[in-house]
């Protein structure tokens, strides 16, 4: 099967939703498919992966992503030859995939991974809240009339998506991750090229440091909590827009002996760094199935989130995890409680590493593949039927 990923923005710029088509896309290829990713800018970027497609983009510098808007004639002709293609992002590739691809009665999958209402909130403050939310209610109905299938990763997306009128059937399948290069992952880092020891409990949030991921809030409970536990440190690994200024917000808060920077590191590493921490932070809501969070779990650490969508769909509060609401006291509050209780850790982190299973990719990707055959079967059956019918009216006509 040929299938074409669509993405307005790729490696070399991470983020969650490219994790997510690299990992998939390495699975589906090891399973004999072919697999091509169809996006835009950095025709200079030394790919790593083949059958990555570029197309002309202008630079975002301030975001580190690329906007293009049509693909390049050969990209135009390569997704026209693909059995289906599956949509990442709505408002670029998703008109493209329409314009291309639907008249080929190529069958069209679109994944919704992001929470575009806070987004705008948050990259595009100059627009009324209420304005962004009519162009989205606007949009995303008839969006997703326009497809094949669309995917949920999570039961709380799936509420989002119809509180913005969607109507069309919506499938849950969650983003699955390689958990066994987590469980099997290499020694941990020592702690000591940190400035760590044995004593502290180190907390770690992975993910872009961007004004979306809510770290002001992150930053100001661990404030508190480590005035009280002079053990508690944390490490804030990843890039992002938002980084110099949260660097001097932790000097602000006098932290920042207490809160190491790595900025990204490569992926390979993530498990390691994990695997030398206690717990697992998050203050983020904007995400719709944090793949960092399932990572955490898959190394057996507790996670301490915000009860949201996304977070709230992954993690049972003191099950398997610690639920807060989006409140700097209350957060605190529950991260004292996991730096101060060893027994408390170890019991939740338990409970993460066997939940962690049902992310598994190989369970996952099974489940889109599934979607992905009776779709293309069913495109195969009408082209046929198309086909047969013009036949048949050519005959009619030339008798």
């Amino acid at each position: 099967m040929r299938i074409g990923m669509m993405a307005d923005s790729y490696k070399p710029y991470l983020s969650g939703v490219t994790n997510y088509i690299s990992l998939n896309k390495s699975v589906l290829e090891q399973l004999g498919h072919e697999v091509f990713v169809f996006t835009f800018g950095e025709q200079d970027y030394a790919d790593q992966e083949k059958n990555v497609i570029r197309s002309l983009g202008l630079p975002i510098v301030t975001q580190g992503f690329n906007l293009g808007v049509i693909y390049s004639p050969q990209a135009k002709a390569l997704l026209r030859s693909m059995d289906i293609v599956h949509v990442h992002h709505p408002f670029i590739s998703g008109r493209l995939a329409i314009r291309y691809c639907r008249p080929l009665s190529i069958p069209i999958v679109f994944t919704n991974h992001t929470r575009y209402d806070i987004y705008l909130q948050e990259y595009a403050p100059g627009i009324p809240q209420g304005w962004g939310n009519a162009f989205l209610q606007a949009f995303m109905p008839n969006f997703c009339r326009s497809v094949d299938l669309v995917i949920a990763p999570s039961a709380g997306m799936e509420k989002i998506m119809r509180q913005l009128g969607v109507e069309s059937p919506i499938t849950v399948i969650p983003n699955g991750i390689d958990r066994e290069a987590f469980r099997s992952s290499a020694a941990p880092f020592q702690r000591g090229s940190f400035g760590f020891n044995d004593e502290n409990v180190i907390l770690v949030y992975t993910g872009r440091v961007a004004p979306e991921k809510n770290l002001p809030l992150l930053l100001r409970a661990f404030a508190g909590v480590a005035q009280t536990y002079e053990q508690a440190r944390l490490i804030i690994m990843g890039d992002g827009p938002a980084k110099e200024e949260m660097e001097q917000t932790s000097r602000d808060w006098g932290i920042s002996q207490k809160v190491v920077f790595t900025g990204a590191r490569p992926y390979a590493e993530v498990p390691a760094y994990m695997a030398m921490c206690d717990v697992f932070v998050t203050a983020s809501v904007s995400e719709v199935h944090p793949l960092s969070v399932i990572e955490a779990m898959s190394v057996g650490l507790p996670v301490l989130g915000i009860d949201s969508p996304g977070v709230g769909d992954i993690i049972e509060d003191g099950v398997n995890g610690l639920l807060s609401s989006a409140d700097v006291a209350a957060y605190a509050v529950k991260m004292a409680q996991l730096v101060s209780d060893s027994a408390l850790r170890e019991r939740l982190g338990q409970a993460a590493l066997t939940s962690s299973g049902k992310y598994a990719i190989d369970k996952t990707v099974e489940q889109v593949l599934n979607h992905y055959q009776r779709l293309v079967a069913g495109s195969k059956r009408r082209r046929r039927n198309l086909k047969t019918y013009l036949r048949s009216a050519w005959e009619r006509y030339r008798r």
